[in-house]
């Protein structure tokens, strides 16, 4: 799949890149190596002391380390630390956080950077919404559901059963399809679980506590981050939300929070996003219309219990070169 272009906001900042990407820095991707370094240590040497920490902070800290692998998979998938595919497929390929294969995300998400199709249900894979006419159509039990898992405390709670129930579906769909590459993707990720299965009751760590009480909590953690991330409108480059988020979620996040620029510089490290967000800070929320929040505290706030309106697309003007859903 082709890599998304990068669209600067104008030469003095493609300027200003170019010599962030000159430094011995971000020639040597030292800081993603060390992130690599640090986030495996971190879950395989939680795991052989958990005895000694206790179950408590065993658990706190397997969560924020599977969290933030996820994080490092996402960088993996845009080319860091190394220009090599298949050395950051590697990098990326065990599956600590159980329950999505490397290359099926991969897939998705670089399918989601198409800018121009963003948010469409029928053209992004990680759109929320859904099409006017496949909502209609919708049970109205199943629309409840979609609304509940609209608000804040639902996407925690709700939005990773879903997403598993989905990705098994498409699992036992490419199985009865008999999708040779999908397979093979699944088979790999099979072994490569029991593996990861094997060293987490070689430690004598509950395997079910696992499942249950980290890899769970932590996709649900990555769910605040995805929380109206995106939102339906015209202008592709106001599609992406700009979040200001404090210190702890940046890390953990990887400065995805500054979603807005890594859409417009998929190729820009995540060391990297929260230099240039600041270079051109008022240009880049005049750009994305003003698509900006000041923490992920406002949207629970807002929307603990409230669903946040994104259900059925509004469609784009025809002459905006986008296809209504």
């Amino acid at each position: 799949m082709a890599k998304s272009k990068a669209v600067y906001l104008h030469e003095q900042q493609r300027a200003f890149i170019g010599r962030l990407s000159g430094s011995w820095l971000w020639r040597s991707e030292f800081p993603t190596w060390v992130l690599i370094i640090v986030i495996y240590g971190g879950w395989f040497a939680t795991l052989a002391f958990h005895k000694t920490l206790g179950l408590f902070l065993s658990t706190l800290l397997l969560i924020w380390f599977t969290a933030w692998y996820m994080s490092l998979q996402h960088e993996l998938i845009h080319g860091h630390p190394t220009r090599y595919p298949w050395v950051n497929q590697l990098l990326g390929l065990m599956p600590l956080a159980v329950w999505y294969p490397y290359g099926l995300y991969r897939d998705s998400h670089l399918a989601h950077h198409r800018a121009h199709l963003l948010t469409l249900p029928d053209d992004d894979p990680e759109s929320y919404y859904f099409s006017a006419h496949h909502w209609q159509r919708l049970p109205r039990w199943y629309r409840r559901l979609i609304q509940l898992r609209n608000t804040f405390a639902g996407r925690l709670l709700l939005g990773p059963l879903l997403d598993i129930v989905q990705m098994l579906a498409a699992m036992i769909a490419a199985f009865r399809a008999r999708q040779r590459d999908a397979i093979v993707m699944w088979v790999v990720h099979g072994v490569l679980l029991v593996v990861t299965f094997s060293w987490i009751a070689h430690c004598g760590f509950s395997l079910v506590w696992f499942v249950l009480a980290v890899s769970y909590p932590a996709l649900a953690l990555t769910k605040v981050r995805s929380f109206l991330e995106h939102r339906a409108e015209e202008d592709p480059l106001a599609r992406s939300v700009i979040n200001e988020a404090a210190l702890p979620w940046r890390v953990l996040f990887l400065n995805l929070n500054y979603h807005s620029v890594h859409h417009d510089l998929p190729g820009v490290p995540w060391y990297g996003l929260r230099t240039v967000y600041l270079y051109d800070r008022d240009d880049y929320q005049r750009r994305n219309g003003g698509f900006v929040v000041r923490g992920y505290g406002i949207w629970l706030r807002r929307f603990l219990f409230r669903p946040v309106d994104v259900n059925a697309h509004p469609g784009f003007n025809a002459g905006n070169d986008h296809h209504a859903p």
